[in-house]
């Protein structure tokens, strides 16, 4: 069963209208996508930082979790859908012949079906929004057309991000972007100075402490930095003034 088309696209209406930025818009959407299919659904929104997948918005704990699985494993409908920008829809994971590392986990955790749709950013793949199920033939064609309709806004909000940072970003630098790269960074060389380690290791610290915390990447960076430090973080120097 699906909400009402007309509750849905108010809702997101809304969005638009009340999200401070675009953090704030994604935490919302993925709020609005688990909730527009019952029985309910986890949703996750990954995209891409320097060539990896990270989780930018979940709905709850699961999906974070079920996300972290996939990117462990480096492998699983989230990936295939964006690596291969398309849809992938999983109607009954225990019967799944695919993704032999991640399926076993996902069922434990009480995966039954989900749906992985990619974020085409002019002619790019930037990520993907995953919708994930407690129970197996959830996505018909009615559902899968409103999660879809879901995700365009989500693709939507990217690309205007995309267009607004063109003149000082490049195109793959867009989800440290939205997550405040210069936090982030500083808490790598935090992590990096401390555990003596690499910064992919030190990212990788990062990240999985804000999916076990069910916190916001930045949120636990600037944690870090104001332990650390003994004052919140500072915003980066604009050197363009």
């Amino acid at each position: 069963m699906i909400e009402q088309p007309h509750s849905t696209a108010a809702q997101l209406l809304g969005l638009l209208v009340q999200a401070h930025d675009l953090d704030d818009f994604l935490d919302r959407l993925v709020h609005v996508a688990a909730a527009a299919v019952i029985p309910a659904v986890a949703c996750g929104l990954t995209v891409r930082r320097d060539g990896r997948p990270f989780s930018v918005a979940v709905s709850d704990a699961l999906a974070g979790q079920v996300d972290e699985i996939q990117y462990g494993a480096d492998e699983g409908p989230c990936l295939d859908a964006m690596r291969g920008a398309e849809v992938v829809v999983v109607e009954d994971l225990r019967r799944e012949r695919r993704w032999s590392a991640y399926r076993p986990h996902a069922v434990a955790h009480g995966i039954a079906s989900s749906l992985s749709m990619p974020l085409i950013v002019e002619g790019q793949s930037l990520g993907a929004m995953n919708l994930y199920a407690a129970a197996t033939q959830v996505f018909t064609a009615p559902v899968r057309k409103q999660a879809e309709g879901i995700a365009a806004q989500c693709t939507d909000a990217l690309t205007l991000t995309v267009r607004q940072f063109r003149q000082s970003q490049l195109l793959d630098q867009l989800a440290e972007a939205m997550v405040s790269s210069s936090v982030i960074d500083q808490a790598i060389g935090i992590l990096m100075a401390q555990q003596r380690c690499t910064a992919a290791t030190a990212f990788d610290l990062l990240r999985r402490a804000s999916q076990s915390r069910n916190r916001k990447l930045r949120d636990v960076a600037g944690d870090i930095v104001t332990r650390v430090s003994g004052a919140p973080p500072e915003p980066r120097t604009d050197f363009r003034n």
